[in-house]
């Protein structure tokens, strides 16, 4: 996978957060090419702000999304690509996950 900008730059708040904790399984099954394509399609999306993710040795990782709006963040979800991905997701590439969409009132920076 392309490595991603560590920070997101995101504007000024309010804006949304969507964020993703999943466990993966084991092996790749084509999951590195697909999540590098998927940022990519996200962010030709109207209203993306960027991303941030990481992921640990024991497949937990977090995936954050800013989004300018809850309409944009709800076109993202009904992108064909992306529910062809949430189903692939579902079936093989998660154990588990959590989806968590929070309005981010205040931010600020160490730089």
């Amino acid at each position: 996978m392309k490595p991603m900008p560590q920070f997101a730059n995101t504007p000024e708040p309010p804006y949304l957060a969507v964020i993703f904790s999943s466990q993966r399984t084991e092996g790749d099954q084509g999951y590195s090419s697909t999540a590098e394509r998927m940022v990519e399609l996200a962010a030709q999306q109207p209203g993306f702000l960027g991303a941030e993710s990481a992921r640990d040795a024991e497949g937990f990782g977090i995936t954050v999304s800013y989004w300018t709006d809850e309409g944009a963040i709800q076109a993202w979800k009904a992108d064909l690509a992306h529910l062809a991905a949430q189903e692939r997701g579902r079936s093989s590439w998660y154990a588990g996950f959590h989806v968590r969409v929070s309005k981010v009132e205040r931010a600020y920076a160490m730089t």
